[in-house]
């Protein structure tokens, strides 16, 4: 016997698309009844979905082809004859509950999904309607004859004409009752496709695809179709082999146009939105800006503020930024703060590695004499020079705002915290000056020789002095709070965190120190010459010094770590940030170390090395900047160790212009230039690389 088309062979359903009360009481009979009677009469049913055209988006995850279209005919009526259907399998409670928790969670997805993409709930009103017939349905009398019953169904978004739609084998139980469409009116989803013809189908394109034009189609076109019909599956694989191998190239690229379009799929806008950032978190800043290009939705997960913040933080982005107003994709479509803040750096370091450096600001003061230290913050600088003086710059307008006189010696250290300066002379004294209104605040006696190393942290200070002592100050009153003394030579460098003082002086010893308490805790020995420069991040000292090496220490224990060796002269400065200590040599030489392995990364030379002592350097997360006594400043990449291109060239370098300090921010650079014989004028050089700024 045969069986009954609506659940005939593979045909699919998924749920009965609505109800319609005023259905006969012949439409609740038993199917077979039914659909016997019907094709008695030759009456022909159809539902048809009637889709709303709208404007073509890559988001549409197969775009036309995804709004279904189903129309087919019920009764199995041919030539008159009606045959019996008696076929229909019984179904036990199990099938039925099974199949009722199956069209639920159906629902459940459905609604799910709409939740997530409520930007297109209004275009999927419009499709999920159906207009059903009344006349084909034979409804009661209740409703006007000819008129067309609108009945809203929810559609499951994620269509496919794969293996993704479960197949409603015969048997199983249908919707019923008297609110509903009895099975005879139903009309099941198309197979799944079994020829590229049929899947182009059932993805809304035409049956007539793209037809070359070069003219008639050969002869025996269709009696080999109807012999490739013929062939097994094996058979037509081994058969399209051979012919693919035998086809030009531009024809094998005319079929790779004609498939590839039918397997595309935007599985993005498939995904739950969670899944949709989760999957986007992969992607690389740069691959996910082009993503935003794709359509309107894309813009809007690509946009999502948690996405970037986490990329910044991979990327060391600490702040987000305040964005203006801008005109918005949607109405409630936000721009990310952490994106633009994003965007910003990656312009800024592009303008660091390649953007115009020809017209630097020129600050000049100081006379002739030399500039021995420089501090920068915000908008403004501050120069410490021999000539007693600090001076106050605008980094803005490139004047200078104010002189801070008071010192009777020459200014040697300095360090800056907002407005607060503070200096140390060889007169022996520090001084704490207000940057905004160039008052002194305190003078700070208590040093019997020149005060030649400083470190400032919150609201103290601690100098070091060429009298082998150090104090501990508080900024706010003045007072020196501590004495610290162990030291037999000079003390020529200092660092300070709040809790632990570390000292390097002229005795060739590093000391670490409890300066509440006053007591030294280590004296770090190893070293064979004096010690000229410190850095210290709360776990770690590390100490560089004449006698060219540079060591690592344990705070804890007191323990030398490693002994970095590389360099061949006195290591001048140095700076660590998460165990990547960069230092710069006498030697002419910048190294890049890890002081967990203590291996050396990089050493920063070749045909663009310095020519003569390095004087400064800086780093950031992925840039190093070095000064030299050569009269360059030199740009390098911290990930290679190449040289990237040179920002500063005095055309005095190598007769007497020289580069002695630079400091740098994220968007500036000072350099403090001159000579020791009249070559090259004494002056600060400030290059932005803000666009913003330069705009302003």
């Amino acid at each position: 016997m045969k069986q009954d088309p609506v659940t005939k062979g593979d045909n699919k359903a998924t749920s009965c698309p609505g109800r319609i009360d005023s259905i006969g009481e012949e439409r609740r009979k038993g199917d077979e009844e039914l659909i016997c009677r019907e094709e008695e009469e030759g009456e022909v049913v159809s539902v048809s979905i009637v889709t709303i055209a709208e404007e073509s988006c890559p988001s549409e995850p197969f775009g036309p082809g995804a709004h279904v279209e189903v129309a087919a005919n019920e009764s199995a009526v041919r030539d008159g004859d009606c045959r019996s259907k008696t076929s229909q399998s019984t179904q036990t409670e199990e099938e039925e509950e099974e199949e009722e928790e199956e069209m639920a969670e159906d629902e459940s997805d459905h609604s799910a999904l709409l939740q997530e993409e409520e930007e297109e709930e209004e275009d999927d009103e419009g499709r999920n309607q159906v207009f059903v017939s009344d006349d084909n349905l034979g409804l009661s009398d209740s409703l006007t004859p000819g008129t067309p019953t609108l009945l809203n169904i929810k559609m499951k978004r994620k269509l496919d004409h794969g293996p993704d739609v479960r197949p409603f084998s015969s048997g199983k139980k249908h919707c019923k009752g008297s609110n509903y469409l009895s099975p005879s009116s139903l009309v099941p989803f198309q197979t799944t496709p079994t020829t590229f013809g049929d899947l182009r189908a059932a993805n809304g394109h035409s049956a007539q695809r793209r037809r070359v034009t070069s003219g008639p189609p050969p002869s025996g076109l269709q009696d080999w179709l109807h012999t490739f019909q013929a062939w097994s599956g094996s058979e037509r694989l081994l058969a399209l082999d051979d012919l693919i191998d035998s086809c030009e190239s531009n024809q094998v690229k005319h079929m790779m146009q004609v498939i590839e379009p039918q397997f595309q799929r935007d599985f993005i806008s498939l995904l739950p939105k969670e899944l949709a950032l989760y999957v986007l978190t992969f992607l690389e800043p740069r691959d996910l800006m082009q993503a935003a290009q794709t359509c309107s939705y894309w813009r809007i997960l690509a946009e999502d503020n948690l996405l970037w913040r986490e990329k910044c933080r991979e990327e060391g982005i600490e702040e987000s930024l305040v964005v203006k107003r801008r005109k918005t994709l949607k109405p409630g479509f936000l721009h990310s703060p952490w994106k633009s803040a994003y965007v910003q750096q990656h312009r800024i370091e592009s303008n660091w590695r390649t953007g115009d450096i020809t017209s630097p600001k020129v600050l000049k003061g100081h006379d002739d004499h030399v500039i021995t230290c420089l501090q920068f913050c915000g908008d403004l600088i501050v120069s410490g020079s021999d000539d007693n003086t600090l001076k106050v710059w605008s980094a803005l307008t490139s004047k200078c705002l104010r002189t801070l006189v008071g010192h009777t010696g020459g200014v040697w250290s300095s360090q800056m915290s907002g407005n607060i300066v503070i200096s140390g002379s060889t007169d022996r004294t520090l001084k704490v000056w207000d940057a905004e209104n160039g008052e002194c605040l305190h003078t700070l006696y208590g040093h019997t020789s020149t005060v030649r190393c400083i470190h400032l942290h919150d609201k103290q200070v601690v100098s070091g002095s060429r009298d082998a002592t150090l104090r501990l100050w508080d900024v706010d009153s003045g007072e020196c709070l501590h004495v610290l003394t162990g030291h037999v030579a000079a003390v020529r460098c200092v660092q300070y965190d709040g809790r632990r003082v570390v000292s390097g002086g002229y005795d060739f010893m590093v000391k670490v120190w409890d300066p509440e308490t006053e007591t030294c805790l280590h004296t770090l020995q190893g070293h064979t010459n004096r010690v000229y420069s410190l850095q210290f991040d709360g776990a770690y000292v590390v100490s560089g010094s004449l006698d060219t090496s540079i060591r690592v220490w344990d705070v804890v224990t007191g323990g030398c770590v490693h002994t970095l060796t590389g360099h061949q002269s006195l290591t001048s400065g140095m700076e660590l940030k998460n165990n990547i200590l960069v230092s710069g040599n006498a030697d002419s030489t910048v190294r890049v170390w890890d002081i967990r392995t203590g291996q050396c990364l990089h050493t920063l030379q070749g045909p663009h090395k310095h020519q003569s002592a390095v004087t400064c350097l800086q780093f950031s997360r992925t840039l190093v900047v070095s000064s030299s006594d050569d009269g360059t400043v030199k740009l390098w990449s911290l990930a290679t160790g190449e040289w990237i291109r040179d920002l500063v060239a005095l055309q005095s370098g190598g007769s007497g212009g020289v580069v002695w300090r630079i400091r740098a921010s994220n968007t500036r650079l000072v350099a403090a230039v001159g000579s020791r014989n009249g070559t090259e004028e004494t002056k600060l050089m400030v290059l932005d690389f803000d666009l913003t700024d330069n705009q302003k």
